[in-house]
Order: C-alpha cells, then sequence, then structure tokens
C-alpha cells in the first residue's frame, strides 16, 4: 500500500465509522453469533500473497463486524462501559499514524510532557491535593499491580526483587469482600498468594469495609509473626458499587504504617462532579496510591488508565530499572517507562488532552449527572414492576435486582433480554444469590435509552415465564 492508497482508505474507514455509530441503535448490543462462527470463516492458512483492501474491507464486515458486541451501543448497561468520544478516536487516529512508541522523555518529549500535564489536569479536576503525580497505564490492573509490588517491596526494605520472597514470611494485604477480581490476580502475579490475600466483611448502606474487623484481623496477623503490607480500599466496586468509607481506613493504615492503594476505577470518573466527593471521596489526599480508569466513564477510548501517586518514590523504588541503553542524558526529565511495569509505552495523554479540550469539565459533568438520575429513575421504575425486587439500590448509576423465582430464574431472564438484542445487562451475586445488574454509563445513551430497558425487561419477562 502506498500512502495514497493510505488516504483513500483511510477516508473511507472514517466514512464507515460515523455511519456505523449513527446507526448502532437499529443492531443487537451484544453479539449474536455463536462459537466458532468467525472462526469457521478464516482460512487456516496464512496468504501467500497480497489481497486488495476492498476485498479485506469486505471480509471485515462480513466476518468480524456479526461477531463483534457493540460496546458503544446507547443501551449497553452491562460491566462498565468502554468509552469513546469521536475526540478520543481522532486523538487515537493521530497517535496510531505517529506510531512513537514513548517509552523515555527522549524517545517522544512532547508525548512525556503532556502526560504530565494531563495528568495534573485531572487531579484538578478530581479534586486532589497539590502535590499528587501520576502515570497515564493501560489499564487499573496495571495499576493496581504496581501498588501491590510496591506494598510487597516497601514491606521487605526493598530486598523482594533482589533476594526473592524467600524467608520473608508471609506478607499481608488487605481490602474488602467486595474487591475486583484483579486485586487477587496482582496477589498471585505478585507471590503474596491468594491466601496472604485478607477480605474484611462489608457493613453499611454502600457495602463498605468493616474497620473494626479490619483492625482485628491485622492485630491477629501480627501475633502470628505475619507482616501486614498493605491496604486496598474502593470507591465503585464492580459487583454493587461498593465504597469504602475512607477516613477510618486511613487511621487504621497510618496506626500500623501500611501502604494503601484506592481503587476508583469506575466510579472515580464521577469525582469530577463536586457534589459527589463528600459522600465518596472525603479523605482520599491521604492515599499513597490511586486510580481511576478516564476509559470507562469519562470518555477517553480504552485503554487508558491513571495512577495517582501521592509520593512517586516508593513506586520507582520498586520499578525503575535502567541499563545502559535506557540512560538518557543532559537535564533531568522524566521517563514514565520507570513508573510501569511495561517498558513500551503508547501516547495515551493525547486523547485525554483532545477529550477534555473537546467537551470541557462541565461538558462531562453533564453526562455523569444525566446517567446518575436516569439510573435512579430506572430503578424505580423496575422496583414497580409486579413480583420485581431491587437488592441493591443505586450507587452512583449501578444497581441490582431480581425477578420473581430462583437463581435459575435470574439467569433465564438475563439470557433471554441478551439474546433479544435491544438491551444488554450481566448477572451478579450478592448476599449468596444470583442478581441482575444494571449500570448506566454510555457515553450517548439518553433517558429515553434507559427508560427503554423497563419496557425491554418487563416485555421478555412477560414472554419467558
Amino acid at each position: 500500500m502506498d500512502w495514497d492508497e493510505f488516504a483513500h482508505w483511510g477516508k473511507h474507514i472514517s466514512d464507515w465509522g460515523a455511519q456505523y455509530h449513527k446507526s448502532l441503535r437499529d443492531l443487537p448490543v451484544r453479539s449474536q453469533t455463536a462459537v466458532g462462527d468467525t472462526a469457521t470463516q478464516l482460512h487456516p492458512t496464512p496468504p501467500e500473497t497480497g489481497d486488495d483492501m476492498a476485498a479485506i474491507l469486505a471480509d471485515f464486515e462480513a466476518i468480524v463486524m456479526p461477531g463483534m458486541t457493540h460496546w458503544q451501543h446507547p443501551r449497553f448497561f452491562a460491566y462498565f462501559p468502554a468509552n469513546a468520544a469521536p475526540p478520543s478516536m481522532l486523538a487515537e487516529q493521530l497517535v496510531n499514524t505517529v506510531a512513537a512508541q514513548c517509552m523515555l522523555w527522549q524517545t517522544s518529549p512532547a508525548a512525556t510532557e503532556v502526560e504530565g500535564v494531563m495528568v495534573d489536569w485531572l487531579r484538578q479536576a478530581l479534586g486532589l491535593a497539590d502535590g499528587f503525580t501520576g502515570v497515564i497505564q493501560d489499564s487499573a490492573s496495571s495499576a493496581t499491580l504496581s501498588a501491590v509490588l510496591t506494598m510487597r517491596e516497601r514491606a521487605t526494605g526493598y530486598t523482594g526483587n533482589k533476594d526473592g520472597l524467600s524467608g520473608k514470611g508471609h506478607l499481608r494485604i488487605y481490602c474488602s469482600d467486595q474487591v475486583h477480581s484483579s486485586i487477587d490476580r496482582a496477589c498471585w502475579v505478585a507471590g503474596i498468594g491468594q491466601a496472604n490475600l485478607v477480605k474484611i466483611p462489608t457493613k453499611g448502606a454502600q457495602f463498605g469495609i468493616d474497620v473494626d474487623a479490619l483492625e482485628a484481623a491485622i492485630t491477629a496477623d501480627l501475633d502470628a509473626g505475619h507482616t501486614p503490607a498493605g491496604i486496598i480500599a474502593i470507591t465503585g466496586g464492580t459487583g454493587i458499587g461498593a465504597s469504602d468509607t475512607l477516613g477510618p481506613l486511613l487511621k487504621v493504615a497510618a496506626k500500623h504504617d501500611l501502604y494503601t492503594h484506592l481503587d476508583a476505577a469506575w466510579a472515580g470518573s464521577a469525582m469530577i462532579c463536586p457534589e459527589f466527593r463528600s459522600e465518596f471521596w472525603d479523605d482520599v489526599d491521604g492515599f499513597d496510591s490511586i486510580v481511576f480508569n478516564p476509559h470507562k466513564w469519562l470518555g477517553a477510548q480504552f485503554d487508558c488508565s491513571v495512577q495517582f501517586l501521592r509520593d512517586a518514590t516508593p513506586q520507582l523504588n520498586t520499578l525503575k530499572i535502567e541499563p545502559e541503553y535506557l540512560k538518557t542524558t543532559g537535564d533531568a526529565v522524566t521517563n514514565y517507562s520507570e513508573w510501569t511495569i511495561p517498558l513500551g509505552r503508547r501516547f495515551r495523554a493525547l486523547k485525554i488532552w483532545f477529550l477534555l479540550r473537546s467537551y470541557g469539565l462541565e461538558g462531562l459533568r453533564t453526562r455523569i449527572r444525566n446517567h446518575v438520575a436516569w439510573a435512579q429513575e430506572l430503578c424505580d421504575a423496575i422496583r414497580a414492576l409486579d413480583g420485581f425486587e431491587i437488592t441493591t439500590d443505586p450507587i452512583l448509576s449501578l444497581f441490582s435486582f431480581r425477578c420473581p423465582g430462583d437463581d435459575a430464574m435470574q439467569q433465564r431472564l438475563v439470557d433471554a433480554l441478551n439474546d433479544d438484542g435491544r438491551i444488554y445487562l450481566t448477572q451478579g451475586a450478592f448476599q449468596g444469590q444470583k442478581v441482575i445488574r444494571f449500570q448506566v454509563g454510555q457515553f450517548d445513551t439518553t433517558r429515553e435509552d434507559v427508560m427503554m430497558a423497563h419496557a425491554v425487561i418487563r416485555e421478555v419477562w412477560e414472554q419467558i415465564q
């Protein structure tokens, strides 16, 4: 392909993309294909000669698109969104075209410096204190793993990387029983082990960690000769939106000199709205590490996760490695590859810049406020359906419910709704029972899209009884 062809097909793909997004409401949200449908249409051996781009794109539409679930569909109410506002898509096109590997300041100075400013813009937007710095990661899982590794190294006097964990005893990490599975995985990868991730029961309207039980668990571990290493808190847990009360948890951490990490991957975006901070964000400035995902609720195209650090030194002491071929000379610079596990880095900051400049904070706040209000309105409507039960009231824009019947019936309704195609939901678990989980957050959803879910749920429920 020469560059004239590149320009031709690039315009074609942009036009296709605009039409795709404008027609999303006409498509089923979840892919309706069966297992193996896509793979059986692909040739089993690689081609020896090149093909025409027109033929490749025709096969893309015929083979690939039927097997895609449409995450940008305005009636995508499953999981959390992976939003992609149009300005962030354009930024990604530029990043893909320039195709820089931005691991060091000198490998693309602008990428490093834009990242530093964008992290600070977001710090200000979320109301975090001056002095927080940070780095853009691919996902919250990577940020959490970085924090867990830092907990491990800090608790071992920064000897774990050098000596390994043999003879270090049992390092203990504490969290509530509502955390995301990425916390478990981080403990696996860090060598701490599942048995040393201590999950504490929750209580209260927001299902926050029981601080008395947390203190008791730490004390018991100290008495047993174990080494407490850190506490992971959540604001807006994935299952039901569980949110810890931060101040009391931080007091326990300070008493025992424990490193703290806050997983606000989804709900952190809502903290650009000042009215939500007193309920969810009080005392947040006491955390050593905080992560939130602009690619979830804020509109930055996946992947884009921001980790804030009250003091970057512990994480740098954990992750920084500087062979001769990566050393930089001259003035002191920031090399973000020293802050993260991967060495290679994409220019993720550009899409944040485009997004914030295009919408402004107030434009983004309006969307989030609407989602929260519409979720409450829909929750009230589902509550009024005969025999339906709201199992957890909205925490921001996430709530859960049950239809009449046992756990099998909950799954039957979820499957029937997703096969219907007009909306997409997922199941969850709460207090030992299966629940149906609903979250409003897709960037272009409207009140009509959200309230349509009520009619679809009622109609499908009547069909399957």
